[in-house]
């Protein structure tokens, strides 16, 4: 309104310019001037339109968080700052308005400033009227209400929320606690489980190396058991040869004193076999009967035996050709060793019957039906011991053995007990001569599955032939190999230890145990 007023005095009728003091009006104008210049800064240093804005944005972002009050509190803050604002702006416009004298500005001031005073007089006159103030009064009221309303709706939704918030983290923390307890439990459990099962395993092999142990001796007091048996089974057929002895023993005093006396039953007396009642031909008849179970009884050895002992071995020696070696050897073992006891056993029978033989039959015949009836009477422990000494110091097997050989005496002790009955047959039955690097005889042997069928030669043999006389009753089974004979001398012409001290043997000597003279001659039979 100062400026307003300040400008309608400007339309004044100017003075004369006669009248006019210049000095009053420069001072004037410069002093105008600088108040002008002064009240322009006071307003560009303040920044008030930009403390303005910073109100109203403050304002629009908590508009509805605000009440009714608060929010009117804060309009009638900005409309005082814009008073301010204005007044400041209406007193640079008096200002500059004087600045131009009585002439300067009118137009501007005519053009722009009255009819926006006058437009916004009459707008303000016209159309708000008594009714109309109370009618917005009352929408104002209405919306503050609705306004309140929706703030406290608003507040106790957003209270309800961060409760729910609340619990929902108060929730999640005890899930996260209890998934790191399960964490920790699953950890432990699986530590536990990890160390059970390298119990378990230790204690899984602990029990196997146990249970092969608990197995070792199950076969060791086996054997023991077996060997109990022979030597019970001998000790009753022992007794039962004394027994015998003795009444022969006593058969015989009474022909001695009956040959002495000068009586009619001497004839009676010489007439009467003083051993037995039974047939002196018992082995002649039976011959053939015992040849037959004689040949079975070794086919068995062959096909049964001899595969036991050769799994037997094989836990304990890797090499195949080597196992078959062993028991090749100790097949052939067996019978120089029962050979050679079934001609000690003749010897002595023939030693005791030759004083008090009498009857039809001859002396040989005698001896042999009484070797048939008491086989049980074979020292065949005696025999395994010869074998398996033997077979320590034999050149084509490994010396010091790689195993004990008496894993295999059951093997041992039923090839000697064929071997030791089939010396009893007419003709006897015994193995053909054989050596590594000889030539393969189709009539002798058959080859083995991993032969070389166009070898001429036998690397080694895996089963001896049998004979009866010179004829081959049952095949053998040999290996032949490209290259046999070179390695045949190769190996019997390298040094040999023996426990004795002797010179090394070659394969031709491997039949034999000893170069004694009864030796000798078994191996020539």
């Amino acid at each position: 309104m100062v400026a307003f007023t300040s400008s309608i005095n400007t339309t004044r009728a100017p003075a004369p310019l006669d009248l006019v003091d210049w000095d009053v009006l420069k001072q004037d104008y410069s002093s105008r001037s600088a108040a002008m210049a002064d009240t322009l800064r006071r307003l560009v240093n303040s920044s008030p339109y930009s403390v303005l804005q910073d109100k109203l944005d403050a304002w629009y972002k908590d508009y509805h968080v605000y009440s009714c009050d608060q929010n009117l509190n804060r309009c009638c803050e900005l409309v005082e700052l814009t008073s301010k604002i204005q007044g400041q702006l209406f007193t640079i416009l008096n200002l500059t308005a004087q600045e131009g004298g009585h002439y300067s500005g009118v137009d501007t001031l005519k053009s722009r400033l009255l009819p926006w005073l006058g437009s916004c007089f009459t707008i303000a006159a016209s159309s708000v009227s008594s009714d109309t103030s109370l009618s917005l009064i009352q929408e104002s009221v209405e919306k503050d209400r609705k306004i309140r309303e929706l703030s406290s709706v608003h507040e106790s939704n957003l209270q309800k929320i961060e409760d729910q918030l609340c619990s929902t983290r108060i929730e999640l923390d005890s899930v996260k606690r209890e998934l790191v307890d399960t964490h920790i439990e699953l950890d432990s459990t699986k530590n536990k489980s990890a160390t059970t099962l390298l119990a378990t395993e230790d204690e899984i092999l602990h029990l196997k190396s146990e249970l092969r142990v608990a197995q070792d001796q199950l076969d060791l007091y086996k054997r023991k058991l077996d060997v109990l048996d022979d030597y019970e089974r001998q000790v009753r057929i022992l007794r039962d040869e004394v027994s015998y002895l003795s009444a022969e023993k006593s058969v015989l005093q009474e022909r001695l004193v009956r040959s002495r006396s000068p009586s009619p039953l001497l004839r009676r007396s010489r007439s009467v076999s003083p051993v037995r009642g039974e047939s002196p031909t018992r082995a002649q008849l039976t011959s053939s009967s015992r040849h037959s179970r004689l040949v079975s009884r070794f086919s068995d050895l062959y096909a049964t035996e001899r595969l036991e002992s050769q799994s037997l071995l094989r836990k304990y020696i890797d090499d195949l050709e080597t196992v078959q070696r062993i028991l090749f050897i100790a097949a052939v073992e067996s019978f120089q060793a029962a050979k050679l006891a079934y001609r000690q056993f003749k010897s002595r029978v023939r030693k005791t019957l030759s004083s008090t033989h009498i009857g039809p039959e001859s002396l040989e015949d005698a001896v042999v039906d009484y070797i048939v009836r008491n086989l049980d009477l074979y020292d065949v422990q005696t025999s395994i011991n010869d074998v398996i000494n033997a077979m320590n110091v034999n050149p084509r097997i490994s010396f010091p053995p790689e195993v004990d050989f008496v894993l295999i005496s059951s093997f041992i002790r039923e090839a000697c007990r064929i071997a030791f009955a089939m010396q009893t047959l007419d003709p006897p039955l015994d193995l053909a001569f054989s050596s590594d690097g000889e030539l393969y005889s189709d009539v002798k042997y058959r080859r083995s599955f991993d032969s070389e069928f166009t070898a001429p030669l036998v690397a080694f043999h895996v089963w001896p032939a049998l004979l009866e006389g010179d004829t081959v009753i049952l095949k053998g089974e040999a290996v032949t190999r490209r290259g046999a004979l070179w390695k045949s001398r190769s190996r019997s012409s390298s040094p040999v230890r023996s426990r004795s001290g002797s010179p090394s043997r070659t394969f031709m000597a491997s039949h034999s145990r000893s170069p004694s003279p009864g030796r000798l001659s078994s191996s020539r039979l």
